[in-house]
């Protein structure tokens, strides 16, 4: 097993005890709530009469089912507006901080976590949603957990679990024109595989991951879940630092950046640690990523060609040939030209303001085709107001698309933004299941910001290397 990496050391700090079963039990230093997976757990409390143990070290927000067009109460959608209702009752009586709509707060709950400071290094995260692997970027512990464990987490801020082998990956070198941390990591899930990750966390690291901005660090980290992990991280650094010290939290409590600051680096894997296993990828080999099926390890770049089912190994030929059919696409073929009907920039892999802004650069002076919808959601209400006071919204406006209020949004078609029948999607998000999108039959194709931008002016999956980038003049 691993011995002196980041995962052993804040695992170590967080154990309280081993349980009967061989899971350890963890101390939650974050808890982050939502309005989907949150009420069933509130229940199970009031029924056994128990109340939220650390109130303080838990925080609420809501995401997956409010509305980015109409936000005005009730929500159109009754089961929306019900459960709403029951978070807005949860939080209150137990005490709980609520980032809502009114806040000025609200968002995707991996955007709001990270921007107001209470994402951290070193600390245990855990969430009632996947995709709480995001919060690693900063050198946290972050799962996603399920109803069960949220009831147990809320009724005594530790959660029961198994340790994990670490593997390190270690991508090197520098990432080309065009190419960002998203298709970094899609091509680490089409390399291993979508489940080439189970029994281990991924620990990102090397000179192209140290380059990167956290919202660099989040992309990745947030989909190490579609690879099958069940955490990512990266090792905190000045990167980091820089970030956290502009935060709510610190700007509010600047005494405990500097009482903190010696821990977190004491967290940071030893130059000697043992790893399980180690990866290498060369950054500089990379090119756009674009996915060709019907999981994010269904991937290729935007030159390659599509592979024939017959070439992939044999447990994975059947699955390549349903998901080429659903696609419509012939091996042999790239994606490049593949037309679409919808083009999506949000959710908590790419909806923060760097994201927006790289689109931005691409869709200026440009028109949406005629024949796509498409639509930029923010990940939060602050990006909202960050963008909307840079003038990218009016880029994204006058270009066509849609401006929306924050939320999931299309990522996972839990509200009203959803693919109708066969459409296509060039997608920012991080899954691409069937009917992931809202329509048993929609087709998603997931790819980087710039990509999202390129193929919604052009109507087509595009290499955005072709396309000259346009300088975004109001920043």
């Amino acid at each position: 097993m691993s011995e002196g990496t980041l995962y052993d050391k804040v695992w170590d700090r967080h154990t309280v005890t081993t349980l009967p079963t061989g899971q350890d039990q963890l101390f939650v230093g974050l808890h982050l709530i939502h309005e989907v997976t949150s009420p069933q757990a509130f229940g199970m409390l009031e029924e056994r009469d128990l109340e939220v143990a650390y109130p303080k070290l838990t925080h609420a927000t809501v995401d997956h089912i409010i509305p980015t067009a109409d936000q005005s109460r009730p929500y159109g959608d009754d089961a929306a507006e019900e459960m709403m209702a029951e978070l807005e009752e949860n939080v209150r009586e137990a005490g709980i901080e609520f980032s809502d709509p009114n806040s000025g707060n609200q968002g995707i709950v991996h955007v709001v976590g990270p921007e107001q400071g209470l994402t951290q290094p070193g600390k245990t995260i855990v969430c009632g949603d996947s995709h709480t692997s995001t919060h690693g970027a900063f050198g946290a512990l972050a799962f996603g957990i399920g109803t069960s464990q949220i009831r147990d987490v809320l009724a005594t801020g530790t959660v029961a679990m198994e340790k994990q082998q670490v593997r390190k990956i270690q991508v090197d070198g520098e990432l080309g024109e065009g190419v960002e941390a998203k298709d970094v990591i899609l091509e680490i899930i089409r390399r291993l595989g979508t489940e080439g990750g189970v029994g281990y966390v991924y620990e990102y690291a090397g000179s192209a991951i140290e380059s990167l901005g956290m919202e660099g660090r989040m992309s990745i980290c947030n989909m190490s879940i579609e690879g099958g992990a069940r955490a990512g991280y990266v090792n905190p650094d000045e990167t980091t630092y820089e970030w956290l010290a502009e935060t709510d939290y610190f700007q509010e409590n600047p005494e405990k950046f500097d009482e903190l600051k010696p821990y977190w680096e004491s967290i940071r894997s030893d130059k000697d640690a043992e790893y399980d296993d180690i990866v290498t990828i060369d950054a500089d080999e990379l090119e756009p990523v674009v996915t060709w099926g019907t999981t994010p390890g269904q991937g290729v770049g935007i030159t390659q060609s599509i592979p024939a089912p017959e070439e992939l190994p044999e447990d994975k030929q059947e699955t390549a040939r349903r998901a080429q059919e659903h696609m419509r696409v012939e091996p042999g073929d790239t994606m490049e030209g593949y037309e679409i009907d919808v083009a999506f920039l949000g959710s908590c892999t790419n909806a923060r303001l760097p994201d927006l802004r790289r689109a931005a650069s691409i869709v200026e002076g440009r028109r949406v085709h005629d024949d796509v919808r498409a639509m930029v959601v923010p990940g939060s209400q602050r990006v909202q107001r960050a963008a909307e006071e840079e003038g990218l919204r009016d880029v994204f406006e006058e270009a066509g698309f849609e401006w929306r209020n924050a939320g999931c949004s299309m990522c996972l078609g839990m509200n009203e933004d959803q693919l109708e029948g066969d459409e296509a999607c060039a997608s920012s998000s991080n899954r691409n299941f069937i009917g992931r999108q809202g329509s048993k039959d929609g087709r998603t194709i997931l790819m980087n910001p710039r990509m999202v931008a390129a193929a919604a002016i052009q109507g087509e999956v595009t290499d955005v290397r072709e396309l000259p980038e346009a300088e975004v003049t109001a920043r």
